[in-house]
């Protein structure tokens, strides 16, 4: 071998000797027979370099996935040798192997098995054994193989063929049926009487390899004869793991993989309350917060899935009609119900996640049930109080810097919220009376309880709101006892003064729950101006924390436009008080604004709502919104000053951007109109236009361009729905400034105004259309042709898009009656782009962009198809359309496992039928007799072919075309 090539092998060699070895794997892997090299190196052991062994194994893996069947016989059994010498060598090396390399040999001995097993090497497993022996290092080689064998036929967590065809996987699944079943015929068996002779010979010295053994009957006993394991002998055993404390987690494991395992329901019943009596007399069942967490988290991993396997048992009992065997086993499930609630209680979350599916599983018994025992309704009781419990932040949570820990509390909440829910199904009125009792009790003393338990008081009310669902949050309407017990809450939750509770969580608790209950403000409006102070104050948009400002500025916004015309008596108010809070922060005065500028955003479009919503005159409106907006055209003009000047590009980005958020609080103000009328009404639309003259000299600046085009392109998005076609004649300079130098980005973003205005104004911005159309499409040709990085892969995804772009225009012209504006651009521009179109249907492996090209081409053919249409389009549907038709599903990348190919396909089918529609019995002769012949298609396939072509019904075309 190429010794200076190895070098390169260590990890800690230098990146050009890397490379060295990167390029001799390479080389090695399509050399005829190099295998043999590192065959010999591993049988004799030549190379005492791990990292060299690991690449010997590599070599001969990718020998026997991808060549093996081009070996001779004699090669073939030299690498069965091989690896049979190697394992002999593992039992008298005075080291053991590192594990990444009997992880590997594993991998390589596991390769072999599913391609010789079946053939010529039926007694894999015992040529195996026969070396082994009970050996610690040759048991530790065997196990791993069996796990790398299960790996290889079974192991749900390994995805097969990621990139293999469909055929592949079917062919795959198939062989690794079939090598299990001839494994349970042949070698099951004796494997298990392996496994019985390794854990009764090593149980009590050697743990490791006890728990490796624990780790493969765990993992066989899914696709096993159960009797093998779940007999008196071995159960036994397992069961006596449970005490030892190294062995304990992984006899856990496997314990519940044997309850996991599909079987008879009476059958489950009793091997579950079998091992249920022994684990209980052996006192497993008194769950002590001190005990080992790890065991613990296992334990009640198991306990869950007994209590699961139960209720599935119960299920199927009751589907089935045996009410006897049902009763005895909803009596078993009940019995565990006990310990599942010391287990769900416990204080370390894993431990109590781990139960919540039986939890929830017995939930849904109950709810099933026509009426409850008494021990049921505690025990629906006892899961409510250790709900509520768990929900309960602890002490160390970080709400300042929130990392993995605080994520994973976050998500077991989650878990909790559903079996609230659940219990809620069970026992509503339970469900609402503990949760009312907890909250009055918190409430009453907040100044002295625990941040905690404040906010898990407020939660639970927050949580009732889906726990209890009405439709269209009537919460305060309808059963009385509910919308009497909610109102008293929320009243007490607005003037109990708990907003001014000193912690984040419980502020943030307050605002979300007020928002949540907004229809309460409906029936006791007196609220309205406390909650309002609360949210304008050092409590919400004023706090400390910017967590919360920023959570409260948008929950703001929420809470004004639920209120509405209830706001009108606070609107001037509320807009001097939030004034401040809407300044443009500009880059120079080194001023930290309370708000960032996404938050200031909900600031505007709540000013905006409070001004459009209100009872005011239209004169008054008008003035009121002018108010809001002259500070930011202002500011506007003398930011751009600034900014035409400024020299450094720190600073040219920091004007720019405030630049930008100027126009995105305009634009955000306008969101309280939905139409022109809206906007019109309030006689606002001259302070529009008025920031539109404002804001488009920004589109001539030489300086910042993508940022501040960005943010006028989107104003005028806006303008269009709010002003209509007043905002027509800003549109073609507009436009004329955003086509220049733009890069790909710009025009993918430019494309979409167009569009819009396209679909909206039709054929009164046909001459304004028609004028850009070319300029348009020249800018998008010269940046498609811009020369790429070969491995550039955001440089292709930005022309991929790009290209989507261009045939999403050119669709919405076709589609919006206005074929004209194609038409008049002369003959040659005219062909140039009905053959990108074509293009784009057949050569790009893009099936979103080909869709889109079989829809323009089916709307030009229905529009220009006839006899009257365009001079010589007759020829170019013959010579061109009808062709890519054929071609694109041809193409190999023309994928119909994929979804949005086979809508690519739909509209091709569609496409041929608009053709014939148009032409006639013409196209039913130029395929019979011309087109389809060039292709070699058969005469019988030809008649099939026109003959779903011509049924009335499209849809018989598309699946025949499917097909």
């Amino acid at each position: 071998m190429d010794e200076q090539a190895l070098l390169g092998l260590n990890p800690n060699a230098d990146a050009d000797f890397r490379q060295r070895a990167l390029a001799y794997f390479e080389q090695l892997k399509i050399s005829q027979d190099a295998w043999q090299v590192c065959a010999e190196a591993l049988a004799q052991s030549i190379y005492s370099d791990d990292h060299i062994k690991f690449f010997c194994f590599q070599v001969l893996e990718h020998q026997i996935k991808f060549k093996y069947s081009e070996l001779t016989e004699v090669q073939q059994q030299l690498i069965r040798e091989t690896l049979i010498t190697w394992l002999q060598a593992q039992m008298l090396n005075p080291q053991p192997e590192k594990t990444f390399i009997r992880n590997k040999a594993a991998q390589v001995f596991a390769l072999l098995f599913v391609t010789e097993y079946l053939t010529k090497w039926p007694k894999f497993f015992f040529d195996i054994l026969s070396v082994v022996d009970l050996n610690p290092r040759g048991v530790d080689m065997y196990l791993r193989i069996l796990m790398a064998v299960d790996a290889e036929l079974v192991d749900r967590d390994v995805v097969h063929t990621s990139e293999a065809s469909y055929c592949f996987a079917l062919f795959e699944a198939r062989r690794n049926t079939l090598l299990k079943d001839t494994m349970r015929e042949q070698c099951i068996p004796s494997l298990v009487e392996s496994w019985y002779q390794i854990l009764q010979n090593y149980q009590y010295n050697n743990s490791e390899l006890t728990c490796q053994c624990l780790e493969v009957v765990g993992a066989y006993v899914s696709w096993i004869d159960l009797n093998l394991i779940a007999n008196e002998r071995f159960i036994n055993m397992l069961l006596g793991h449970m005490s030892v404390e190294v062995l304990r987690e992984e006899a856990c494991d496997c314990l519940f993989e044997i309850v996991n395992k599909g079987m008879d329901p009476i059958d489950k019943t009793k091997l579950v309350e079998s091992l249920c009596q022994v684990l209980q007399s052996a006192g497993l069942f008194s769950i002590d917060q001190e005990d080992d967490v790890d065991f613990l988290a296992r334990f009640s991993k198991l306990v869950n899935g007994m209590g699961q396997a139960l209720i599935a048992s119960w299920t199927k009992l009751i589907k089935n009609g045996d009410m006897k065997s049902a009763q005895d086993t909803l009596q078993a499930i009940e019995a565990k119900v006990a310990l599942m609630l010391q287990l769900l209680i416990h204080e370390d979350d894993d431990i109590s996640s781990n139960i919540i599916g039986f939890c929830y599983d017995y939930l849904h018994i109950l709810k099933q049930l026509s009426a409850l025992s008494d021990q049921q309704k505690a025990n629906v009781e006892a899961i409510m109080l250790a709900v509520m419990k768990k929900l309960t932040y602890d002490e160390e949570y970080n709400f300042e810097n929130e990392g993995e820990d605080e994520a994973m509390f976050v998500e077991y909440r989650k878990q909790l919220k559903l079996l609230l829910d659940r219990l809620a199904q069970v026992s509503p009125e339970l469900l609402l009376a503990s949760v009312r009792r907890v909250f009055n009790t918190t409430l009453q003393n907040w100044q002295t309880t625990r941040f905690m338990e404040v906010e898990v008081a407020i939660r639970l009310l927050y949580m009732l709101a889906e726990a209890l669902p009405v439709s269209h949050g009537a919460h305060f309407s309808g059963d009385v006892t509910k919308a009497t017990a909610l109102q008293d809450m929320m009243r007490t939750l607005v003037t109990s003064g708990v907003s001014a509770y000193q912690h984040t969580s419980v502020t943030l608790e307050f605002f979300e729950t007020v928002v949540r209950y907004e229809k309460f403000f409906a029936v006791e409006p007196q609220h309205i101006p406390t909650v309002l102070m609360a949210f304008l104050d050092h409590r919400g948009l004023r706090h400390t924390s910017p967590k919360v400002r920023s959570r409260t500025a948008y929950l703001f916004s929420r809470f004004v436009k639920s209120l509405n015309k209830q706001m009108n008596p606070f609107i001037e108010d509320v807009l001097n008080r939030i004034q401040d809070l809407m300044e443009l922060s500009p880059p120079e005065n080194g001023y930290q604004a309370l708000l960032s500028s996404d938050d200031q955003l909900f600031i505007y479009e709540t000013a905006g709502v409070l001004i459009v919503n209100s009872e005011y005159s239209a004169e008054r409106k008008q003035v009121l919104m002018r108010n809001l907006l002259t500070p930011l055209m202002e500011k506007f003009k003398v930011l751009l000053e600034k900014l035409m000047m400024a020299q450094d590009e720190d600073r040219q980005m920091a004007l720019a951007d405030c630049l930008n958020h100027a126009v995105g609080f305009a634009s955000r103000t306008s969101k309280a109109f939905s139409n022109k009328q809206t906007v019109k009404q309030c006689g606002c639309s001259e302070v529009y236009l008025d920031c539109l003259q404002t804001f488009l000299p920004a589109l001539s600046c030489p300086l910042q361009k993508e940022v501040l085009r960005s943010g006028v392109r989107t104003f005028l998005h806006r303008m269009i729905i709010c002003l209509e076609e007043e905002v027509l004649p800003f549109i073609p300079s507009a436009s004329e400034h955003m086509l220049k130098d733009c890069e790909a980005k710009d025009l993918q973003e430019f494309i979409p105004l167009i569009n819009q205005i396209t679909a909206k104004f039709k054929t009164q911005v046909s001459p304004f259309l028609q004028q850009m159309f070319m300029p348009l499409l020249h800018a998008i040709f010269e940046v498609l042709l811009l020369p790429a990085e070969e491995n550039d892969q955001s440089a292709a995804l930005e022309k991929q898009m790009l290209r989507r772009s261009y045939f999403a225009f050119l669709q919405t012209v076709t589609g919006s009656g206005m074929s004209e504006v194609i038409a008049n651009q002369g003959a040659e521009n005219v062909e140039r782009v009905m053959f990108t179109v074509i293009q784009g249907a057949v050569d790009y492996p893009d099936p979103i962009a080909q869709k889109t090209c079989f829809i323009i081409l089916s709307k030009l053919v229905e529009l220009w198809g006839g006899k009257d249409g365009p001079v010589g389009f007759a020829d170019f549907v013959y010579k061109h359309i009808v062709p890519a038709c054929f071609l694109a599903p041809l193409k190999q990348t023309f994928d119909l496992a994929d979804a949005q190919t086979v809508l690519a396909l739909s509209e091709c089918a569609v496409t041929l039928k608009t053709i014939h529609l148009k032409r006639g019995p013409e196209c039913i002769q130029y395929l019979q007799q011309e087109y389809l012949p060039s292709l070699q298609v058969a005469p019988e396939i030809i008649q099939e072919f026109c003959q779903a072509l011509q049924q009335p019904d499209a849809k018989v075309f598309k699946n025949y075309l499917k097909v």
